[in-house]
């Protein structure tokens, strides 16, 4: 069951994120050559706090060189396959149980 805080978070990201003003992480990696974004987010810690398990996943996936930026921004697509030349769009999947 949400809570009253949940309800009104959920609202101030979708706000935030209509103005691209939503925290987003980005992940580049070096190999395989992709671009990926997760979130969105209230704010840069929740942002930063939910990249250290987007980095798990992608190191035991076997991604190198991974660069990660937190950022206020209003992505076109959530993943980015530079080697295949290829956008490909995915929903936005919660990080964490109050996540939108």
């Amino acid at each position: 069951m949400k809570t009253i805080w949940h309800i009104f978070k959920e609202a101030l990201i979708n706000i935030l994120n209509n103005f691209g003003r939503a925290w987003w992480v980005e992940i580049l990696t070096q190999n395989p050559r992709c671009t990926y974004y997760f979130g969105p987010f209230l704010s840069s810690f929740d942002a930063k706090w939910a990249s250290i398990g987007y980095v798990e996943d992608l190191e035991i996936e076997g991604a190198q060189g991974i660069i990660v930026n937190v950022k206020q921004c209003k992505p076109t697509a959530l993943t980015i396959a530079e080697d295949l030349g290829e956008r490909i769009d995915r929903k936005v999947k919660p990080a964490f149980s109050g996540q939108i």
